[in-house]
């Protein structure tokens, strides 16, 4: 009875120790190089736009299953140049964290490659406004966020990863204290880098 025992044990053991090898960790962090798109919509009359740019970035992600997953977006604050119908008017900092849900394909059932989708939530702060005496823009923007990329795997935890996002980000305009519309960004987020799971 005993060696039954044992034995069972030992079975037990040695499967959850081969289940923990071929199982992936839950961690997955990534770095990427993004380029910021702007839409530049504008509804001051002013003709705003800010600059196009390319920009670093770093996300965690958690995998709370081999399919779901949340993942943290995170970057230091960028610079931007505002113009004003092609003139420069001046410039701010915007920093902005966005937290999305993913759900992972794995099409081949492979590991070949796993597209996958999210949405979440955007939140910028901008800082650092310099613009002409009188004008001004909100500090802070909340925005929903759309998501849509693939990981590649090169080794067992390395990947290559390309990520697009579509993040709103938008903020009101005042003049001599009055709001005068809302300008918005609303950037596309093209994103290329590598990831590493653990």
């Amino acid at each position: 009875m005993k060696k039954h025992l044992i034995a069972a044990v030992l079975c037990v053991l040695l499967s959850d120790a081969t289940f923990a090898q071929t199982v992936e960790g839950p961690w997955l962090v990534r770095a990427r190089a993004v380029h910021l798109d702007s839409v530049n919509g504008d509804s001051t009359g002013l003709g705003l736009a800010i600059n196009n740019k390319w920009m670093p970035e770093l996300d965690i992600s958690y995998f709370f299953s081999p399919k779901f997953a949340v993942e943290l977006v995170l970057t230091v604050p960028q610079k931007q140049t505002l113009t004003s119908r092609g003139t420069a008017i001046g410039s701010f900092k915007h920093l902005p964290p966005t937290l999305t849900a993913q759900y992972h394909f794995d099409p081949l059932g492979s590991g070949a490659f796993k597209p996958y989708v999210g949405a979440g939530i955007n939140y910028t702060r901008f800082s650092a406004v310099s613009l002409p005496p009188g004008v001004d823009i909100k500090r802070s923007s909340w925005g929903p966020a759309l998501q849509v990329g693939v990981d590649i795997p090169l080794t067992r935890q390395l990947s290559l990863n390309f990520d697009l996002k579509k993040v709103y980000i938008r903020t009101d305009v005042s003049a001599g204290g009055a709001n005068i519309g809302t300008f918005k960004a609303d950037p596309m987020l093209f994103g290329v880098g590598l990831g590493w799971r653990f």
